[in-house]
């Protein structure tokens, strides 16, 4: 069953890992190895979870990489069902 409207990754990010330890996305951004900006722009929603975010997040925060990626598909399949009515396909049947 499909979650109605599932949270970005980047908002769980900000929550659970940032607010709940007390970093601001700078320092987050220091203990995850990455830039400020790639961070903020996860957090920010602008960006997915990748695979090498993923292992980041899980190395830092706990969380396993699977988790992490679960959570990024789920939004992104949520979000292409809101476009589905605009894709025109018919099921293919074999002759």
């Amino acid at each position: 069953m499909s979650m109605h409207n599932p949270p970005h990754p980047g908002e769980i990010v900000k929550e659970d890992c940032l607010n709940a330890l007390g970093l601001s996305v700078t320092e987050g951004a220091k203990v995850l190895g990455v830039s400020r900006q790639a961070l903020s722009n996860m957090v920010n929603q602008h960006t997915g979870v990748s695979p090498d975010m993923a292992i980041r997040l899980e190395k830092a925060f706990g969380s396993d990489a699977e988790t992490w990626l679960r959570l990024q598909m789920n939004f992104d399949i949520w979000e292409a069902r809101q476009r589905a009515v605009h894709i025109d396909i018919q099921r293919y049947e074999a002759v």
